[in-house]
């Protein structure tokens, strides 16, 4: 029998290739394919000063004052799930992205997107959680707007919200991912992946041995605290769609920096970490709804740690890794047992539509 030999550049990749012409669920989920969406439509078209710092808001000087605008919309489904609602999800959502630039937030509005047939009681639920959520986080909805639309184009209720705040403390630099630097600690404020795996159980009718309820809250009071005790804070993020991976991938890619993680660390409550091993997931991955990240110098990490477990929202928090000046735009975690991996930006979408 004559030889038989192989081209070497005659190879078929097994990974499917994602259509570049339709928009995806995918597009949705805060990874890699939202990123390339941002950077080849929007940015393009939109740049500017503000918009290109890439934060969780815009920080525009309005007559001598540091205002912080945000937007947001929740298509969550289902609408209401373990500990919360696309209501409460909604305010505390846009609550904590003004959080996360270092604002007091102030003011929000809302636009409904209604589907008919919606069930009166069913709005009416979701729009007590929101005045129960703005209560809560002392910020006013001054206007809105509401749409409705035929049966079978909505899917019951989306949500817009915008939110206004000012930022108050007299920072000696801004606070986003171009003020992180090597050297930096990253804490968590609580335990990770609880929101993702309380709306999957409902969606797939899983049921557990301890109820997964959200971890939906507003973050600003332990923001509040740590500006109020003039911890030097370099950067802040929340952990939602993508969760912690993506979100450290988005400020390593940034920045050009490593962010070195230790898995030891990493607080995941175990009723999620068994979920998330039923499921195939990974909680690194998983959203959060109220969890944050925040970047500050190494020496600031035991008084910060003290301020920030004093208040409910973050009792949980814990160092997870630091910030070191190589390889460039990588996320590693040093595992349980002392070996390394890199923890990439998800190209698909683990769970989508969880916000």
């Amino acid at each position: 029998m004559a030889d038989v030999k192989l081209n070497p550049f005659n190879l078929n990749c097994p990974v499917p290739r994602v259509a570049d012409d339709r928009i995806v669920l995918a597009h949705g989920g805060g990874g890699r394919l939202t990123h390339q969406l941002i950077e080849k439509i929007f940015i393009p078209a939109f740049s500017n000063a503000a918009l290109d710092q890439r934060h969780d808001g815009a920080v525009v000087p309005v007559n001598g004052a540091r205002l912080a605008f945000t937007t947001d919309s929740f298509v969550v489904r289902p609408l209401i799930f373990p500990g919360g609602n696309i209501g409460d999800l909604a305010v505390n959502g846009t609550v904590n992205d003004l959080a996360m630039c270092g604002a007091r937030p102030l003011y929000l509005s809302a636009g409904f997107i209604l589907e008919e047939g919606l069930e009166i009681e069913t709005l009416r639920a979701v729009v007590t959680s929101m005045q129960q959520a703005a209560a809560n986080a002392n910020v006013k909805l001054v206007t809105g707007d509401t749409k409705v639309v035929d049966k079978g184009k909505g899917d019951g209720i989306f949500v817009n919200t915008s939110g206004i705040g000012v930022i108050e403390s007299k920072v000696h630099m801004p606070i986003g991912p171009a003020s992180v630097r090597p050297g930096d600690a990253v804490i968590v404020s609580g335990d990770l992946g609880r929101h993702g795996i309380a709306i999957l159980s409902v969606r797939e009718g899983l049921e557990f041995e301890s109820p997964i309820l959200t971890d939906c809250a507003n973050v600003w009071p332990a923001v509040e605290a740590l500006l109020n005790a003039g911890i030097e804070i370099h950067c802040l993020r929340d952990l939602t769609r993508g969760g912690l991976a993506t979100t450290l991938n988005e400020i390593a890619s940034d920045r050009n920096v490593c962010v070195r993680l230790e898995e030891a660390l990493i607080p995941v409550h175990e009723v999620v970490q068994g979920a998330c091993e039923i499921l195939g997931l990974d909680p690194l991955y998983v959203a959060n709804e109220g969890r944050f990240a925040v970047f500050i110098p190494d020496t600031e990490v035991d008084p910060a740690l003290e301020i920030m477990r004093k208040v409910p929202v973050s009792q949980g928090s814990v160092r997870v890794g630091r910030v070191e000046q190589a390889p460039g735009r990588t996320v590693i975690l040093q595992s349980r047992i002392g070996g390394n991996r890199v923890v990439d930006m998800l190209s698909g979408e683990q769970l989508p539509r969880i916000c």
